[in-house]
């Protein structure tokens, strides 16, 4: 009988999509869904914050207890795999350049420590994307930014692309499989063929080609990465219409001292276009950054409320070892850089609300399924919607015109 083998995943959808090249490149063991039936469990881990790290300690400390041969792997080999491994928390580390070689890792009788390289290139092209009606396909890894507060380029490289025939290829294998709607992602997706003079709007212009592709959405975009090439893309029946542009602040003090590349003038006239366009954007928000005084917290909120947002993934500040934040003063309280956060929401909230009000025709792929008749799916502004039908629902598609927009969520019945 084969050892069977769970994978947990914390951190993005880059580190989803890696899971998901460990689990295609398995072959001398059985993958399973219940961690309690595994004899081995892979933790693929995030360290973009102390926190991060911290929970993925605390889940090697329970397996440990548990008597379970566990093995780290993702973005926190390079700052506490050594740890990790010195601590025999792990039987085996290894780094982003080695996930293709999962088989012959799990295989080998004595512990390792691998940390690997930072210029790796997927080879491995996914056929299935485990447990998911959308599918997430990396084309690019790494980041050449230099953002004070972040960790990433350090433990994921400088940014570089797939070659964009094996990025097709994934797709149209993915699409033959039944999938419709995929979502780009990367550490940096904008930068996206920087190296060869591609870009994203070229990929997304073949990627539409594909027979059976009905929907593409991005991951995070910088606003320099939008070009006019962009732009013309943006009525394309395949583009979902929503973006998600990350901002990190809307005070220009605060961009400078994040050593952000973004301008906040010139974000807000940018934001303006796309919502001129009928799309749905969402940003990334920090608040609690060392120097956000007072002062420069009110500046940020009177430009922030100029922003037409539909959705936030806004975070209190955490310091990150090994980054220039991290070393900062003028640190700001933990309370204060929560309520900050509670204003930001709400006010995104009431926003979304408001455009889910609008009425537009719902393009939906319907995701999951409950108890008594109940489905859920995200429609093409990425705003999540329950319908209640007698009929199975169970992965697809629906054109969907009769609904309630509720303060949290879109509502129908198809009965």
């Amino acid at each position: 009988m084969r050892p069977k083998v769970y994978f947990k995943t914390f951190g993005c959808r880059t580190n989803l999509f890696d899971t998901q090249i460990m689990i295609k490149n398995l072959q001398n063991f059985e993958l399973t869904e219940i961690e309690e039936s595994a004899d081995i469990v892979v933790v693929n881990s995030c360290t973009v914050t102390n926190g991060a790290d911290s929970g993925v300690r605390s889940y090697l400390h329970r397996l440990k207890s548990e008597g379970k041969r566990v093995y780290l792997t993702g973005c926190g080999v390079l700052t506490r795999g050594e740890e990790i491994f010195t601590q025999e928390l792990a039987f085996g580390v290894f780094g982003h350049s080695y996930k293709e070689q999962i088989d012959s890792l799990l295989s080998q009788k004595t512990r390792f420590s691998f940390k690997g390289d930072l210029e790796h290139i997927d080879s491995t092209v996914i056929t299935e994307f485990i447990g998911k009606s959308r599918a997430f396909v990396k084309v690019q890894e790494g980041c050449d930014f230099s953002c004070s507060y972040c960790i990433i380029p350090s433990v994921r490289g400088k940014a570089r692309s797939l070659p964009v025939d094996r990025i097709v290829s994934q797709v149209e294998i993915l699409a033959q499989h039944g999938f419709g709607e995929f979502v780009l992602t990367g550490t940096n997706v904008g930068s996206y063929g920087k190296e060869s003079g591609l870009n994203v709007a070229k990929l997304l212009k073949a990627l539409s080609q594909i027979k059976g592709v009905k929907r593409l959405r991005l991951g995070s975009l910088e606003p320099s990465q939008i070009d006019a090439e962009f732009m013309e893309l943006l009525e394309e029946p395949f583009m979902a219409r929503h973006l998600h542009i990350a901002l990190q602040h809307t005070s220009p003090k605060m961009l400078q001292i994040m050593n952000r590349r973004n301008e906040a003038q010139g974000d807000l006239a940018l934001f303006e276009r796309l919502a001129q366009k009928g799309y749905a954007l969402g940003t990334d928000f920090i608040l609690g950054h060392p120097g956000e005084s007072e002062e420069v917290w009110k500046e940020a909120w009177e430009r922030f409320v100029a922003f037409p947002l539909t959705h936030l993934h806004a975070f209190v500040y955490s310091p990150r070892e090994g980054t220039p934040s991290s070393l900062m003063k003028d640190r700001i309280s933990g309370n204060i850089a929560k309520e900050r956060m509670r204003i930001l929401q709400e006010r995104v909230r009431e926003n979304n609300h408001h455009f889910r009000q609008k009425g537009e025709k719902l393009w939906v792929l319907i995701e999951s399924e409950r108890e008594g008749g109940l489905y859920q799916g995200l429609d093409q502004f990425f705003n999540r919607i329950e319908i209640r039908s007698s009929d199975s629902l169970a992965g697809r598609w629906l054109e969907v015109s009769d609904y309630e927009a509720e303060s949290e969520i879109n509502r129908a019945e198809l009965l």
